[in-house]
């Protein structure tokens, strides 16, 4: 399966817009920015307790900085492996212009290869972007049960 760009919902790709009058959390927004320079950081709370929320709010204070930011909302059909890569694909491009061509040209085709080998070749494909820090948000990751995926993660 593979998604033509036209058919993804583009409000997956940005985070949900901030709701007036919230209490800001100084608190854990610096911790987030102390921790910013991991290789994974994981937000875990139980629901309806401000992770997307926190995690918004970090991103405003950290995105005029160097690093870039991508922003991918995950749900549960989003267990396809080929409709996560073509998602999280879109994500990245939302800061890099064309990364991930060759990947999603790999999906339309009949007989993809592999999707850890894609992974790697997207991996790849993000080191020899010179100087350039990613952030990726994977937002509401726990609805996410597919083996093929936490491997693309790891």
């Amino acid at each position: 399966m593979s998604l033509a760009s036209d058919t993804l919902v583009s409000t997956k790709l940005r985070p949900p817009e901030a709701r007036p009058r919230l209490v800001a959390r100084p608190r854990l927004t610096e911790k987030l920015e102390r921790e910013s320079g991991r290789r994974l950081t994981l937000v875990s709370a139980p629901a309806g307790f401000g992770k997307t929320t926190l995690l918004n709010e970090w991103l405003e204070r950290h995105a005029a900085g160097e690093r870039s930011v991508a922003w991918l909302s995950l749900d549960e059909g989003d267990n396809d492996p080929a409709r996560f890569l073509s998602y999280l694909v879109a994500a990245l491009r939302s800061v890099e212009e064309g990364v991930g061509e060759g990947v999603l040209s790999s999906l339309r085709s009949p007989e993809p290869p592999r999707i850890e080998a894609l992974a790697g070749t997207l991996l790849n494909e993000l080191a020899s972007i010179p100087h350039k820090e990613w952030t990726i948000v994977l937002d509401d990751y726990h609805v996410i049960e597919a083996e093929p995926i936490h491997g693309i993660v790891s």
